[in-house]
């Protein structure tokens, strides 16, 4: 099991981006939450197997169709959270 804090750079806001990470990561069983933050990027917290949260990490890097993403940052975390995946509001 792996859980990683995410920092999503780029044109990450206003494009879905959240939407999809949520139905993303719900298609892989993992576990966290996805919100923006004030800066323009946006920040998840992905908690889950090993491949399902490197393939998440992966899929970030492109994320949805208008989205253009520049980088993603990955940090470990132990984060205690709460069941399922959702978004949270804006930090």
């Amino acid at each position: 099991m792996t859980q990683v804090r995410v920092v999503i750079h780029g044109r990450v806001q206003g494009v879905w981006f959240r939407g999809w990470t949520v139905e993303e990561a719900r298609a892989r069983g993992l576990t966290g939450w996805v919100r923006n933050r004030r800066d323009g990027t946006v920040e998840a917290i992905f908690d889950g197997p090993d491949d399902a949260v490197a393939a998440m990490l992966e899929a970030c890097r492109q994320g949805p169709p208008a989205a253009r993403v520049t980088e993603v940052e990955a940090f470990p975390s132990d984060e205690s959270l709460s069941a399922g995946f959702h978004q949270a509001p804006t930090s």
